[in-house]
């Protein structure tokens, strides 16, 4: 069994009697960590949620827990890319295939997009663990950045956990 695939079947098992926590926690460390898969956690968790019996109120604070572990994740890659700046990041970020390029036309989408890219790309797979490093190195205002971060991630966390429950209820009408 692959590593990944072991880590996958834990966060599954931890998921299935900490939905709150796990959901935060994966939030988190998803952009902090690449690559825990919120797009494979989230609509899990929300399956758990309805084969639990959970009520749809019950979902809405692991909606809410999502996108704010996902805020603190990103606000702390902002921090890291306005602290160390553009030259000492490249050399952390080439272990992760980005270049001097591929950063340069980021910066250059970003500074076209700004906010806008912020907000949208935390609804976008890969999107959403790389939009805090052109944030934090062309220094987009802190408070800004947190709101924008917050209601993308906040969309993202209940159109996936929400796809997940609808499932999984859907499935109890068959079975």
């Amino acid at each position: 069994m692959e590593p990944f695939d072991s880590f996958l079947i834990w966060i599954s098992e931890f998921l299935a009697s900490h939905l709150y926590e796990g959901i935060f926690l994966s939030a988190l460390l998803e952009t902090i960590i690449p690559p825990i898969p919120t797009l494979a956690v989230f609509p899990t968790a929300g399956f758990l949620a309805s084969q639990q019996g959970l009520s749809i109120f019950a979902v809405i604070p692991m909606i809410i827990l999502g996108a704010i572990g996902a805020t603190i994740g990103t606000t702390a890659i902002y921090f890291i890319a306005l602290k160390l700046g553009r030259t000492i990041l490249l050399k952390y970020l080439r272990f992760v295939k980005v270049s001097e390029k591929k950063l340069q036309r980021v910066e250059i989408w970003f500074e076209k997009y700004g906010d806008k890219a912020v907000f949208l790309g935390r609804m976008v797979p890969v999107m959403r663990e790389m939009i805090s490093v052109p944030a934090g190195l062309l220094k987009m205002k802190i408070l800004k950045f947190v709101m924008y971060t917050f209601s993308g991630s906040l969309i993202w966390s209940a159109g996936t956990i929400l796809a997940g429950y609808y499932f999984g209820a859907g499935l109890d009408f068959f079975i």
